[in-house]
């Protein structure tokens, strides 16, 4: 149990009782993750006391998660660069259709709801905690609903906030193609880049003294070469990848009364085997970046982007949270929380 006391012990939940019962669940939870919240619990009183803290209405999924921050932070404070992983993920309840509150997913015959938590990790890969989450089920077509575009704003604000408190450690947001907003570039210059971000672009946008962006960073010459062992997955075999570095200071043109600079890195590989498709990435940060040796820092920190996938199949395959039979989604926040942080430990 001192591994969730560790975690959760610091919660202000408004009264002690439910600090000790969380504590108490986490444990039971993470000694059996692929279990359903009885089996884990091992008893009728303690399931019982699991039912009763995740069904209390006043208990603020958010709270249960500020108290995981503190000890995350411990583990960043020595560390010179921390990244922060982002992605979205769906959470398929389609099979059972009792729980209250959930919305459609990508297809319109499934129900569920999303998550986009931050992934605290290493430059060496190791993961140090969640520091941050949405969660949301989306409502019917026919009703308004909060952009879903503001969770990548928002979570780099939080990135942002948190940066005061490690002044010794560089954080840097990380994102894929759905992090390529220009409001978010906008916003992280408004702040004056408290956190750095490195995000993989999905538009060739327009840049300030004409053209677009991929046509100016592929007209530099080469930097060099960065070489990487691409390991295996579903349809894919593992192999050497060597890429090629082009890179490019820009400024892109005015949204509204702003223009944004950026660094542009382009690594594609130029030589892939025969049938296979090269491996290419257009990547955008804020900071400046003039030599090798700096370009191949910021492809090894995207590459670390691939861990928030590992940490989303340990959540669904290795904790079974599509599994959770918990009448509402209100109380599935809140279930979720714990096992946020149970598969992160994992």
């Amino acid at each position: 149990m001192a591994w969730a006391k560790d975690e959760f012990g610091g919660a202000v939940l408004g009264d002690s009782r439910l600090t000790k019962r969380l504590i108490r669940l986490a444990d039971d939870l993470s000694s059996n993750p692929t279990a359903s919240i009885p089996i884990a619990c091992g008893g009728w009183g303690e399931t019982k006391a699991a039912y009763r803290l995740l069904d209390n209405e006043a208990l603020d999924w958010r709270a249960m998660l500020e108290a995981h921050r503190p000890p995350t932070i411990g583990r960043m404070v020595d560390l010179e660069r921390v990244l922060c992983l982002q992605d979205t993920t769906e959470l398929d309840f389609t099979s059972q259709p009792g729980i209250v509150g959930l919305g459609r997913l990508s297809y319109e015959r499934q129900h569920g709801m999303y998550l986009h938590p931050t992934l605290a990790v290493s430059e060496s890969g190791v993961a140090l905690g969640v520091l941050d989450a949405w969660m949301w089920a989306r409502k019917p077509k026919s009703e308004a609903d909060v952009p879903e575009s503001l969770r990548w704003i928002e979570g780099y604000e939080r990135v942002a906030e948190l940066a005061a408190q490690v002044p010794s450690t560089r954080l840097v947001y990380v994102a894929d193609r759905e992090g390529d907003i220009r409001a978010l570039l906008d916003r992280a210059a408004a702040l004056g880049h408290p956190a750095d971000y490195l995000v993989r672009a999905r538009h060739d946008r327009v840049l300030a003294e004409g053209g677009k962006l991929r046509a100016q960073v592929e007209s530099q010459s080469a930097l060099g070469e960065v070489e990487f062992a691409l390991p295996p997955a579903p349809g894919r075999t593992g192999r050497t990848v060597v890429q090629s570095l082009r890179m490019a200071r820009v400024t892109l043109a005015r949204c509204g009364s702003k223009t944004c600079e950026v660094t542009v890195i382009l690594a594609r590989e130029e030589s892939p085997p025969a049938g296979d498709k090269p491996i290419e990435w257009l990547l955008l940060t804020n900071e400046a970046v003039e030599t090798l040796d700096e370009a191949c820092l910021r492809i090894a920190g995207y590459r670390r982007r691939w861990l928030v996938e590992i940490f989303f199949r340990i959540l669904k395959s290795g904790c079974r949270v599509e599994a959770l039979q918990l009448a509402t989604v209100e109380r599935l926040e809140r279930a979720l929380v714990v096992y946020l942080i149970i598969a992160w430990r994992r």
